[in-house]
């Protein structure tokens, strides 16, 4: 009997899951990935997914629409309350990608794939471009906006750190043991997040973002 298609696909990305997880997008072959999946066609991969960015985005396509559909709601939450505080914006970031910790079906090897993409821009994902308001992420970006300081948004870039600082923290915790519950890891994150939002600027990261008085540059 032929193997079933969309078996044979779901062995391929399960695989896929797993190993880029453990040793990096980039350092398994698409030949280890077959092995590992025990599919005995050699092609099987490149008929499914033609080539690594394409399995890569069925790997994340996997869980991409359920933390999507919860962070837009509670998104949709924090709008609904017109003097909701940066911590419940933030909360409403981290919390959808930190419910991965408790999927059994590889949701931790997400967060530990993520924690990759956020690292390394050149590897395709599956965010949209920066306008689209669909994405969550940048909906969020969107909204945390107007609560900063020019400069923290547009020179320092914070933030791209506040999501930067929130995958590499949930992948290492995706990297542990699992434990029964992860409300306090979660909390304490969201915290952590949202003082970074807040940190004040310096006088000395003041005055070195500030234009130079003769070139208009950096000082």
């Amino acid at each position: 009997m032929a193997p079933n298609p969309e078996t044979t696909k779901r062995q391929l990305i399960d695989a896929a899951e797993a190993l880029f997880a453990e040793r990096g997008i980039h350092s398994v072959s698409l030949r280890e990935i077959t092995a590992a999946a025990a599919v005995r066609n050699s092609s099987a991969l490149q008929y499914h997914f033609t080539d690594r960015d394409g399995l890569l985005r069925a790997v994340l396509r996997k869980h991409h629409g359920d933390v999507e559909l919860r962070r837009h709601a509670l998104l949709d939450e924090y709008e609904a309350v017109p003097d909701a505080d940066l911590r419940t914006l933030v909360g409403a970031f981290v919390r959808p990608s930190a419910s991965m910790l408790a999927d059994p079906d590889g949701g931790r090897a997400y967060l530990r794939i993520m924690a990759q993409l956020v690292n390394r821009p050149e590897v395709p994902s599956l965010e949209p471009g920066p306008g689209n308001l669909d994405d969550s992420t940048t909906r969020w970006r969107a909204l945390v906006a107007p609560r900063l300081p020019d400069v923290a948004v547009k020179r320092l870039h914070r933030r791209f750190t506040a999501i930067r600082m929130t995958f590499v923290e949930l992948a290492r915790r995706a990297e542990q043991s699992p434990r029964r519950d992860d409300r306090l890891f979660t909390s304490h994150l969201i915290d952590l997040v949202t003082a970074v939002l807040e940190a004040p600027l310096s006088p000395e990261t003041a005055r070195l973002v500030a234009p130079h008085p003769r070139t208009g540059t950096d000082g």
